[in-house]
């Protein structure tokens, strides 16, 4: 749940200000109960001043008013749009030194697998350095040749959700500049969501279709019994071979 800004604040601003329960600020503010009971009998909280959620719009005058009439109500916080996306991670990713051998790897599969992701994404998802990732793209580091591309997500470096994210955005950058992509670019930018919400029948349908194709190519019976028949030589192959090699040794036969 969202917790206003200032929580102990906004708790000082309403224990003074209205009569709500203690437990209902203790909901609102992410406090405990007996917390908002010692800020109430000036034990805890002293010289911290008071926060109003009101003139701060993160509480409508017509919450209190229903809360104090209803202890069993729960004060809901105003919707902020300028707090969107606040809770989203800033700065560089932090590696456990446990995974961080593993870095090479998952970039080589994003590079693989994903070269429409630039190298400021993949920094993100995999938590490394440009550098790092150039050397690896033109096979310049220098453990290359011991190196297994493994999906990031495998190696639990990222998140499916935040990989699905970042593949999405290069599509529409590439849409928005112009580029065209190919339809296994295509298919790769497919979401985790929409693969699952797929029916079984239309993820398999491609494997049935080649499996039909080669069921019917090689259904019909042959005859391997003589090479002629194993190799599907035409008759008299061998003879106009062998008119063939003797007449480049002794000139044009009439």
């Amino acid at each position: 749940m969202t917790r206003p800004l200032m929580s102990k604040a906004t708790a000082v601003w309403l224990v003074e200000n209205t009569t709500l329960t203690f437990k209902q600020i203790a909901d609102f503010c992410g406090l405990h109960e007996l917390e908002v009971q010692g800020i109430a009998d000036g034990d805890v909280a002293i010289g911290v001043k008071g926060f109003d959620p009101v003139a701060s719009s993160q509480l409508d005058q017509g919450e209190i008013t229903k809360a104090e009439a209803d202890p069993a109500y729960s004060l809901r916080l105003k919707f902020n749009a300028a707090a969107v996306g606040e809770e989203k991670r800033r700065g560089p990713r932090y590696t456990p030194l446990s995974k961080r051998q593993d870095r090479p790897a998952a970039i080589y599969w994003l590079v693989k697998f994903h070269p429409e992701l630039a190298d400021a994404q993949i920094a993100r998802l995999v938590g490394t350095t440009k550098p790092t990732i150039a050397s690896i793209r033109d096979r310049s580091h220098w453990n290359i040749a011991n190196i297994t591309p493994i999906d990031p997500v495998a190696l639990g470096l990222c998140k499916q959700t935040e990989l699905d994210a970042e593949v999405q955005k290069a599509a529409k950058k590439k849409a928005a500049e112009g580029g065209l992509m190919t339809d296994d670019e295509r298919r790769k930018l497919v979401s985790t969501e929409t693969s699952l919400a797929m029916g079984t029948s239309a993820r398999i349908a491609g494997i049935e279709a080649v499996t039909r194709v080669v069921d019917e190519e090689y259904s019909a019976p042959r005859d391997f019994s003589n090479a002629d028949a194993f190799f599907n030589l035409p008759e008299g192959a061998d003879e106009d071979d062998e008119d063939d090699t003797e007449g480049q040794k002794g000139g044009k036969r009439r």
